[in-house]
């Protein structure tokens, strides 16, 4: 999506984030430079899908799967602060990306053969209920096939229909994946969770075979094949912009797990780099990987 990030003295910022491409981004750096990072969505054939497509090969992500649709574009989202916690608010009526799920056979096709999958709450919010069920399909698809699958939940009421819709939501996309971000603000706010214990056994009940509760500074809880256990958070003091903190947590854990770190290794070095991110403004920090810097 086209982002608008709030720059100080009224003014905005433009850039193309959203919280897969986010974890992409992040990903792509964590990543060996041999390693593919790519992107499947669905774009427009006007001038800013065209720069969005050039901007995510500039930055080392593939666009075989993007697939260009006529008389769409791209959605676009403005971000306002507020001591560090953002809001966020919606342009997405004409966006390619609601189209992802349009066609069963390009989407089964394109997501075959990967090795690991990554989707988002968001992601099946956008979608019609049908569209969900055939995203959710072709995912379970490659994961026969052998793809490892990452689902965060994150949670945006605004973008579903109902309460009870988005909590649908989050069970079918929990029982197609392997890996399950929570949030344990957001899992209190939509099922009255009230300890972590309860969100894991929740999507463990889905199928899932690792489940990391993030929980702002408070400790993460995680559960694998090994039990469940809490590993201190990396303290942040000076919080700037969480826009990213989730969706740089997802990049750090996967990234550590297709690199060969035990799940509580990847837990801690995507806490870390989640703590790095959230204190600059904006969801991708390019500062962060630059010579000399963590």
């Amino acid at each position: 999506m086209v982002e608008m990030a709030d720059a100080g003295d009224g003014l905005y910022r433009r850039g193309f984030a959203g919280d897969t491409f986010n974890t992409a981004w992040y990903a792509r750096r964590l990543l060996p430079r041999d390693w593919r990072v790519g992107y499947a969505s669905a774009i427009g054939k006007d001038a800013v899908s065209v720069e969005m497509k050039a901007f995510f090969e500039e930055q080392g992500i593939e666009t075989a799967a993007l697939r260009e649709v006529e008389d769409r574009t791209v959605g676009l989202y403005m971000i306002s602060l507020d001591n560090g916690e953002r809001s966020f608010s919606y342009w997405r009526s004409q966006s390619a990306a609601k189209t992802l799920a349009d066609d069963p056979a390009w989407l089964t096709d394109t997501l075959s053969g990967q090795d690991i999958l990554y989707f988002s709450g968001i992601t099946l919010a956008i979608l019609t209920p049908a569209a969900r069920r055939r995203l959710c399909d072709a995912i379970m698809s490659a994961r026969a096939g052998g793809a490892m699958v990452a689902f965060d939940t994150n949670l945006r009421p605004r973008l579903w229909e109902d309460k009870a819709t988005m909590q649908d939501g989050m069970l079918l996309g929990a029982s197609v994946a392997d890996v399950v971000l929570p949030s344990f603000d957001e899992e209190t706010q939509l099922f009255g969770d009230t300890t972590p214990g309860d969100t894991i056994k929740r999507y463990r009940n889905c199928g899932a075979r690792v489940v990391a509760v993030k929980n702002g500074n408070a400790d993460l809880t995680l559960w694998d094949a090994d039990g469940t256990r809490t590993l201190q958070t990396t303290q942040v003091t000076d919080v700037i912009d969480t826009t990213a903190a989730g969706d740089s947590f997802g990049a750090g854990f996967m990234a550590g797990l297709a690199t060969g770190q035990s799940c509580d290794q990847a837990a801690h070095s995507a806490m870390s780099l989640a703590a790095q991110v959230i204190q600059s403004r904006g969801a991708l920090v390019p500062s962060l990987f630059e010579e000399g810097t963590a």
